[in-house]
């Protein structure tokens, strides 16, 4: 029965992975473009050096023409160097949509007008007819940009089209408006082409429209295209589609196919799109505009090559993202699609592939269903990963060799569903085994602790690791006197009520429930899980334990009143204190516990106990004070805890960063520490001065109360007025209690 109900998963979840393949969703497709860019990051085309430039404005040629937009004077001139120099084609990766503001006739308005300066003037060229006549007498191939808006006009086209099997309109991306450039330039030209680019929804670029459409149904060449059918003197394009002589469709509208211009026919995917494979970034392709306009400019580096102008300068914006750099120029693309074309290496996905594909991936899935079924999991997953090596492997394979883009995938998907269908019924029976234990665990210990032992019960033995630890003592002062208003039932309701939201406070911030001791709480953190933040997220915890004091106070009143009872409210003392601690599993082979042993634990427990001395809520040691810095503490005392022989400097924590910053706690740190200072160097008159400064200052911080602190500061000076105390005293209080 298991293993019939393992084939039928498996079966169902090959269905599911070929149901994704066969819709194309958006997130597969990523992927799938994700490992392409790895491949060709991987093996990127080799440069050879073809004849094809880019004439770069560069940010150094702005520095030495000027900044942009250039009067089109200087483009006449550059235009002309370059065909003088022999250029074969020259393709604009820029459009000139208005007409030049430098011109006279466009500047003259704006100066003060004067007889001798309309004389001086009137004769001056007009700088868009010195352009358009210097691409009148060069091979020059202008640019034009499609939009969605319906703005400008269209552009001239300059080619002839027909194709060959399905009609490719349903295919091409569609636009409806232009910007183009002006009609004296554009009729100037021997071609016109659409600048625009198609990344892909990461907004990378990888493949680049050989054609573009209309809503009239009318075709548009992209400038790469127009660049290399004037560079052959070719008149049209022919569009091969599915269907076509010599192009395999097995019955299927799969769209366009390839594109002919000359003598060079490009494959294509379905809506026309060149897969670009590119090279690095390449120096030598680039040629600042500059140097064209030198002197010694050295024309044998142009001489019968195919010249795109565009621009590299950060400036002007013309930045597109590829597999190989995420700042390439725009103008590159274009270069290097035509490099490709030249050399007659291409990516391809031939329309037949996704077929392919999908047959290989059922044979291949029915297989492996079959396979999965009968093999242990040990051998199961083993073959697993020889499958989907193998589908990497001839992904990989496929592109080096024959540059094929071979979806690697799709059939990953299937196989790692037929190897989870396979371990599913295995692994609900285990989860299923363990959320027993976990239940009847999580009661006794923490979530953290329950999980570290589902993953691993061989740590279910004696033993310990020596680790630095925040541990954390909190216990309810008076709690005999409250006992008594309680029968026992009533007694064991109210310890819970207590122990839930404290304990809900600790386990939320990573810390772990070593013990309850009657009304005392013990935890600790950065066990057995790690946590960086330990000190931090115990302070905290201490914090809000407060805080939430006072909601289960007010809840409690209100049971008191209905049970007609005296309500006595709960106060609370909490010791925090860091080091190093032994923590493990501590007991008998019968019985042990996950607990914390050391010197730095009975610290805490001190600590807490000292809380009702100073008339504080929260004591913490100078080792957790110095990790929480950035939290409102204050200096209480040098003390010596019973059973100690050395002193410690401890703390009490009031509050967080923002009151750690604000200038009245600032103000009332600043004066409590002097007090210290002067009780410490037996300058008692001074100290109990100081303390009548810090009463009024507490007032003002409205967040906190520390007239317990100060009569208690008040009290030992009045007794050092008494008894003054030897010279060498220093200042150290030594505790008689716990």
């Amino acid at each position: 029965m298991k293993r019939h109900l393992s084939i039928f998963i498996s079966l169902s979840v090959l269905a599911l992975a070929i149901f994704i393949k066969i819709s194309n969703f958006a997130i597969v497709e990523q992927i799938q473009l994700k490992i392409f860019d790895q491949f060709q990051i991987k093996h990127p085309r080799n440069y050879v050096q073809q004849p094809i430039k880019i004439i770069d404005i560069d940010d150094e040629s702005l520095e030495k023409i000027g900044q942009w937009p250039w009067p089109r004077s200087i483009l006449a001139q550059i235009v002309t160097k370059l065909t003088d120099g022999g250029a074969a084609v020259i393709a604009m990766d820029i459009v000139y949509a208005e007409e030049d503001r430098t011109s006279p006739k466009n500047i003259l308005p704006l100066w003060n007008q004067t007889d001798e300066l309309a004389h001086l003037t009137k004769n001056l060229p007009d700088h868009d007819i010195l352009f358009t006549e210097a691409i009148s007498n060069s091979n020059v191939v202008t640019g034009f940009v499609l939009t969605q808006e319906n703005i400008n006009r269209k552009p001239e086209v300059k080619s002839g089209y027909s194709y060959a099997g399905e009609d490719p309109r349903p295919y091409l991306p569609n636009f409806s408006g232009f910007v183009s450039n002006i009609k004296i330039i554009e009729d100037a030209a021997n071609g016109n082409g659409a600048l625009n680019s198609d990344p892909d929804a990461d907004g990378i670029l990888r493949r680049v429209s050989t054609m573009f459409m209309d809503q009239d149904g009318n075709f548009y060449p992209s400038l790469s295209m127009e660049a290399l059918r004037v560079a052959q003197g070719a008149s049209s394009y022919l569009i091969k589609s599915s269907g076509a002589s010599g192009e395999e469709d097995y019955g299927q509208a799969t769209g366009i196919t390839a594109i002919k211009v000359g003598d060079f026919e490009i494959p294509t995917d379905s809506n026309g799109k060149l897969w670009v494979y590119y090279t690095p970034y390449i120096a030598e392709r680039y040629i600042p505009v500059w140097k064209v306009l030198e002197p010694d400019f050295d024309f044998s580096l142009i001489e019968g090559n195919i010249l795109f102008m565009g621009t590299s300068a950060a400036g002007m914006r013309d930045i597109r993202a590829t597999p190989l750099n995420p700042t390439t120029s725009g103008v590159e693309v274009h270069v290097q699609a035509v490099e490709q074309i030249l050399s007659e290496e291409y990516l391809y996905r031939p329309d037949w592939l996704h077929g392919a594909e999908i047959i290989i991936m059922i044979v291949s899935g029915l297989v492996l269903v079959v396979v999965m079924a009968f093999l242990p999991a040990l051998w199961g997953a083993l073959f697993t990963v020889m499958a989907l090596a193998a589908a990497a492997g001839f992904s990989w394979y496929s592109f080096t060799e024959n540059r094929m883009l071979v979806d690697p995938v799709t059939p990953s998907i299937a196989i790692i569903f037929i190897y989870l269908s396979e371990s599913i019924i295995n692994y609900i029976s285990s989860e299923q085994e363990k959320k027993q234990v976990k239940n009847a665990f999580s009661h006794y210990m923490s979530p953290a602790l329950v999980a570290k032992l589902a993953k691993n019960p061989d740590s279910l033995q004696l033993g310990g690791e020596t680790k630095e630890l925040t541990v954390l003592f909190c216990d309810i002062r008076g709690f005999t006197t409250i006992s008594e208003n309680f029968d026992a039932q009533g007694l064991t309701q109210f310890i819970n009520s207590f122990l839930t939201p404290m304990t809900t406070i600790i386990l939320a911030r990573q810390g772990t429930i070593d013990k309850y001791m009657g009304d005392c709480i013990m935890a600790f953190w950065n066990a057995p899980l790690d946590d960086l933040n330990h000190a931090e997220n115990s302070c905290i915890s201490a914090l809000e334990m407060m805080f939430a004091l006072v909601d289960l106070n007010a809840e409690l009143k209100i049971q008191a009143k209905e049970d007609g009872r005296k309500f006595i409210p709960i106060r609370i003392g909490i010791g925090l204190n860091t080091g190093y601690c032994c923590v493990g599993n501590m007991g008998s082979d019968q019985r042990f516990d996950y607990s914390v042993l050391g010197d730095d634990v009975n610290l805490a427990s001190r600590l807490e106990g000292q809380s009702k001395t100073y008339g504080i809520d929260i004591i913490i040691g100078e080792n957790t004070q110095k990790q929480v810095l950035h939290m409102a503490s204050l200096e209480l005392d040098l003390i010596q805890v019973k059973g100690k022989t050395k002193p410690v400097r401890i703390f009490t924590l009031l509050g967080d960063k923002e009151l750690a910053e604000s200038k009245k706690f600032q103000q009332l740190k600043e004066l409590f520490l002097s007090v210290l200072e002067a009780y410490r160097s037996q300058n008692f008159g001074k100290a109990k001065l100081i303390l009548k400064d810090c009463y009024k200052q507490n007032q003002l911080v409205e967040e906190i109360d520390l007239s317990g602190l100060f009569a208690l500061y008040e009290g030992r000076i009045e007794e050092c007025f008494q008894s003054p105390p030897a010279k060498d005293w220093d200042g150290v209080f030594i505790a008689t209690s716990k």
